[in-house]
């Protein structure tokens, strides 16, 4: 059959030039993509003999189809993904492209290095079949195929890729949105030819340990794998060199010896450090990072060489008196504040746009991201923590936990039961932990979600991890107890559904402020305004209907409609009057229910140890689980977090009706704090000052707050020294309590039994805003004053295009704005270069008349 394929003259990757020793190529572009349904016998597509997609890898057969137009730009928007025919992935897909290599030399050894497939592949080259999909299978096996027989100077390498089918554990959405139409098929991560001399490096890593009393010196341990692919014995030299520091030592391989080498500081000076730039979480320091350029010389010239990247750091979990799982960086405890990545619907991540999500992350002053399912089609996204200082956790999802995504017989322990089943989930938890253990930034490896992994399984992994990496190994995101290993440490308890910011106080709260709450969030989360209208059209706009529920959750049995948002603002705020009234009732409820959830963690540390709000990011449009939306706008609860989640910060306790100062850096703090409160008509605000002196992980009472006799706002402000702002923070209180109905609590959540009253804001009297705006070559600069007598109530701004469209990127500095009266705030937008003289600036509040700037 690849005789056929090999036909076929396509172009490939330019020819490279003669180099000396090793040589890597990663085959990105000039792929050609076609369903095996549509080739004749002679190789020629059936319909039209040019109809090979362009494709580049890493891919889908859908991110192919997209990207060539096939399905419209549009295919996730409204319910146009159900006319997607499913059926055409029922077949193989041909993969297929060229390279050229150097004439080789009799040393050389040329491998076939394959990141991702999903699900399982045929592979031929040049002719030649070299893989089969009886055994390349599985979506998290990585592999590499010695294919120092069949290369040429010009080859062609042709894969035959098929989708995973009931029972296979692929990579999984869950039911976060509808199943990828073709099953995330395709060549989902890099392809590489590597070619070496004699010797192979692989598998290079360094291993850190810190002074966690002084941070004033480190150890570390280098290892690499050594393989002598020649028919002799080969003495060379391991050279290392990092940090103006070089490391030689003489290693002498038999004939196809494999050795694992290993250096420690003990052994070799130049690994100990002393002062070393440590590797940090955002909001503790920074998130340094070292290059090590590692080679094996034969004859005074490189064998095969590697670069690695990685952190000084040390990471390691600790259980409180209640047995919740917590950790600790560098020997200081940080409260692990996180929410959960998904990659797009078709895997369609490329490096500009993981960069834009992980600054968004960083910008909301989280310090973690959650990938549950080994997301990113590169280790891209993991360079990206590294380097913006994010903790990821990252292991499997529960896609396999469960029958009615896996499609096979489930138990207390999942579905991956069979020996040959748990020696794939073995070996592809290998592979993972084998291609990114130099991340400082992981902090930890999830083999398990909602259920343990059974017995046989967890000890497989553990014999797989045994000193290959010392990270926590996590058996379950919920509290689970292990044979092996005891205590997950962990609890899955929710809430997925809207409860009021009161719960997470609350002691009866399943999901409340203690321990690790590792999936937890308020449910339906709406974009702005115009991506809701992108998302279900114009014509669907209002009122509400059949195509908003199609944009939650996928779930069959909950969260699929938008029922429980609407009557939370029927009940909390009053029905709302038209679309631009209820979406500006949901963002409400957004940034309100959103920043509280992360603010009880906080004020309850060292007790809480962790939240993980569910979701971060949406796969495709959504309106539920989101702190930014599919098109990367931010929702109101991004504003809210940037705030919320500030090194330091006043924080309101609903629980016990008082403000607290917390301070999550690594130095103490002494700031003046001021509260001022207002009702709804009110000019002059009662007014509260104190000096704060805060403990580094620490939390402070501050001012004790009243019940009010009415709405209430409360602006919170921390200032230093010099009168400069440190951080800010803003609520409405209501003279009454919200009630939980805690006897009818379930896994989406707790009611609301009897809602606190918020109606009242629908009485604040107008605040016409003055603003001026200055135009930037980069963005724009906007002033607001509130001159009105009361509170000028959340407050949007936005920067669309001619079409109505909001222009991203635009980052403002803040949004969603609620001033005092008489008071004035500066605002900036950066915007993408060209559009910030063009730009329309609009801003609309629930008291504030909308207008164009």
């Amino acid at each position: 059959m690849y005789k056929i394929i090999s036909l076929l003259a396509f172009g490939g990757l330019a020819a490279m030039p003669l180099a000396a020793g090793p040589l890597e190529l990663q085959l990105t572009d000039g792929w050609k993509v076609q369903s095996a349904a549509k080739v004749d016998t002679k190789g020629t597509p059936i319909a039209n003999p040019s109809a090979w997609y362009d494709a580049t890898v890493p891919a889908t057969v859908m991110g192919v189809l997209t990207e060539n137009k096939v399905y419209p730009a549009d295919i996730l928007d409204g319910m146009n993904y159900k006319t997607i025919d499913n059926a055409q992935f029922d077949q193989p897909w041909w993969w297929q492209t060229s390279f050229t290599l150097p004439k080789l030399s009799k040393d050389q050894h040329v491998t076939l290095d394959l990141d991702g497939i999903s699900y399982r592949a045929d592979i031929w080259l040049n002719g030649t079949q070299i893989a089969s999909a009886d055994t390349l299978a599985g979506s998290f096996r990585r592999h590499s195929i010695d294919i120092t027989p069949y290369v040429g100077t010009d080859n062609n390498v042709a894969f035959k890729v098929y989708r995973a089918k009931a029972g296979e554990p692929n990579i999984g959405f869950v039911d976060w949105n509808p199943r990828p139409a073709d099953e995330s098929m395709g060549i989902f991560r890099p392809v590489f030819v590597r070619v070496t001399d004699a010797v192979d490096l692989s598998k290079p890593v360094v291993k850190t340990k810190v002074n966690k009393q002084t941070l004033a010196e480190a150890w570390l341990t280098f290892q690499t794998t050594l393989t002598n692919k020649s028919d002799r014995p080969v003495a060379g030299t391991l050279r290392i060199s990092f940090d103006g520091r070089n490391i030689a030592k003489p290693v002498t391989l038999r004939a196809g010896e494999t050795r694992l080498v290993t250096l420690t500081a003990a052994d070799t000076p130049e690994l100990y450090v002393q002062n070393p730039r440590l590797w940090w979480c955002n909001n503790l320091g920074n998130p340094d990072m070292y290059r090590m350029d590692v080679a094996f010389d034969v004859d005074g010239k490189p064998s095969d060489s590697a670069i690695v990247n990685f952190g000084i750091r040390e990471i390691e979990d600790y259980f409180t008196p209640d047995n919740q799982r917590g950790f600790r960086l560098n020997g200081r405890p940080v409260l692990v504040r996180s929410a959960g990545w998904t990659d797009d619907i078709f895997l369609r991540n490329d490096s500009t746009r993981n960069e834009a999500e992980v600054r968004l992350v960083r910008d909301m002053n989280l310090n973690s991201i959650r990938f549950e399912n080994v997301w990113g089609t590169s280790e891209d996204i993991y360079d990206l923590c590294d380097r913006y200082g994010l903790l990821a956790l990252t292991g499997w999802s529960c896609q396999w936990e469960w029958e009615n995504y896996l499609g096979t017989p489930a138990d207390d322990f999942g579905c991956i039961a069979s020996d040959a089943d748990m020696d794939l989930i073995a070996a592809s938890l290998a592979d993972q932990v084998y291609w990114l253990r130099n991340h400082p930034s992981i902090i930890g490896w999830f083999v398990g979600s909602d259920m343990l992994p059974r017995p046989a399984l967890e000890q497989r992994y553990n014999d797989a991890l045994y000193g290959v990496d010392e990270r926590p190994v996590i058996t379950a995101a919920a509290w689970k107890e292990s044979a092996l290993s005891g205590p997950s440490g962990t609890k899955m308890a929710g809430p997925y559904e809207y409860v009021a910011p009161n719960y997470w106080y609350s002691p009866e709260a399943p999901g409340g402020a203690f321990g690790w709450n590792t999936e937890t969030g308020i449910g339906a989360q709406l974009p702005q305004r115009e991506s809701v209208i992108r998302t279900v059209g114009k014509d669907n706009v209002w009122p509400i209907n059949d195509v908003w529920n199609y944009h939650c959750t996928a779930s069959s049995s909950a969260m699929n409609t938008m029922d429980t948002l609407t009557a939370t603002i029927n009940r909390r705020l009053g029905p709302a009057t038209d679309f631009n009234d209820y979406v500006r009732k949901a963002e409400w409820l957004n940034y309100d229910g959103t920043r509280t959830m992360f603010e009880a963690f906080r004020a309850r540390i060292p007790r809480a140890t962790g939240i993980v709000q569910w979701m971060l990011n949406s796969a495709w449009p959504s309106f539920y689980w989101q702190l930014y939306d599919h098109y990367l706008v931010p929702t109101s609860a991004f504003y809210s977090l940037h705030h919320s989640n500030a090194p330091v910060q006043l924080i309101y306790d609903y629980g016990k009706e008082a403000v607290f100062a917390v301070n999550e850096t690594l130095d103490p703090v002494s700031l003046t704090a001021t509260m001022k409160t207002y009702g709804l008509a009110d000019a002059t605000p009662a007014v509260a000052t104190a000096p704060v002196t805060v403990q580094p992980y620490t939390v402070v009472k501050v001012f004790d707050v009243p019940r009010p006799g009415e709405l209430e706002f409360v602006f919170l402000t921390l200032d230093d020294a010099a009168g400069a702002e440190v951080a800010r923070n803003f609520y409405v209180l209501s003279p009454d309590s919200d009630v939980h109905d805690w006897a009818k609590n379930d896994w989406t959540g707790t009611p609301v039994a009897r809602h606190a009253d918020f109606t009242g804001l629908a009485k604040l009297k107008e605040a016409k805003l003055t603003t001026k705006l200055q135009r930037n070559p980069d963005g724009v600069t906007v002033t607001l004053t509130n001159p009105a007598k009361n509170v000028a109530f959340f407050n949007r701004l936005a920067a669309k295009d001619a079409a109505g469209q909001l222009i991203e990127p635009a980052r403002w500095s803040d949004n969603y704005i609620s001033l005092q009266p008489g008071e004035t705030r500066t605002i900036t937008c950066t915007l993408p270069a060209g559009t910030a003289s063009k730009a329309v600036i609009t801003l609309d509040g629930w008291n504030t008349p909308e207008i164009t700037l």
